[in-house]
């Protein structure tokens, strides 16, 4: 499979009606036995937090994902959507889902909110309303046992993940990575991002404190989870395959 050659200094491939999707998330959800609260609203966006219970409690794994932090990364909610069709959760995992963290920034075709505000940079010390508000979701939270945020990179050459686990958790990185490679180029550059990088697999060594602007994994790994998978989709293929690979990686990720 080759790249599509679309991406030159940006996004500049298929977009998606955000609307459409979010109304789609919201009619799939309770056909599955999904709660939803809504966390945020501007205008005729309503920010969403899917909640499906374990069927096997009272051990069950407590699993957050989250997509659509970038209006330019279109695979995200897609796959949020067909995750939440397929209904394929195990039953020992209690899942949280948020479809979508940006909607604005998607009637834009852009990375940022509608104020110019990179979302996932404002973690730390937020700026912006979204990021403001999600934080205060997730304090009423209690801790995950994992995350997943699903992300694309337009510029990577195939799939690839950063691995956060310092407290050295069975990792499930390669199981990830092998489900994805049926359906998606997996980028093996020694260097990505300019980070080390084996086999797709991107382990930071990091002290948060170090960091001035906070993603939402550095959040998420600095209060809430001990463990989480960022999964970076390459954008400079068809958007069917990014959907794919997102997919993948997260009833990968998911399973027992």
């Amino acid at each position: 499979m080759q790249k599509l050659g679309k991406n030159h200094g940006g996004y500049h491939g298929e977009t998606v009606d955000i609307r459409a999707v979010l109304r789609a998330v919201e009619l799939a959800a309770p056909q599955h036995g999904w709660t939803r609260e809504v966390f945020h609203a501007h205008a005729d966006f309503k920010w969403l937090a899917l909640h499906r219970p374990a069927r096997r409690p009272p051990h069950a794994a407590r699993i957050y994902i989250s997509a659509g932090t970038h209006g330019d990364e279109p695979a995200g909610p897609l796959a949020a959507l067909r995750l939440l069709s397929e209904n394929r959760w195990p039953d020992d995992a209690e899942i949280y889902l948020l479809p979508c963290l940006n909607p604005i920034g998607f009637t834009l075709n852009q990375r940022e909110n509608a104020d110019g505000v990179d979302l996932n940079r404002d973690y730390r010390h937020p700026k912006s309303a979204e990021t403001r508000t999600h934080i205060a979701w997730l304090e009423r939270q209690a801790k995950f046992d994992r995350y997943l945020c699903l992300h694309e990179d337009w510029e990577s050459h195939g799939f690839y993940l950063y691995e956060q686990n310092p407290d050295q958790r069975p990792s499930l990185a390669e199981k990830i990575i092998t489900a994805v490679q049926p359906v998606c180029p997996v980028d093996l550059s020694e260097n990505i991002e300019g980070r080390p990088a084996r086999d797709g697999i991107i382990r930071p060594i990091l002290n948060p404190l170090e960091r001035p602007d906070w993603p939402e994994a550095l959040y998420l790994i600095s209060h809430k989870s001990r463990q989480g998978y960022t999964l970076e989709a390459p954008s400079d293929f068809p958007l069917a395959t990014r959907v794919d690979a997102l997919v993948a990686a997260v009833n990968a990720a998911v399973s027992f």
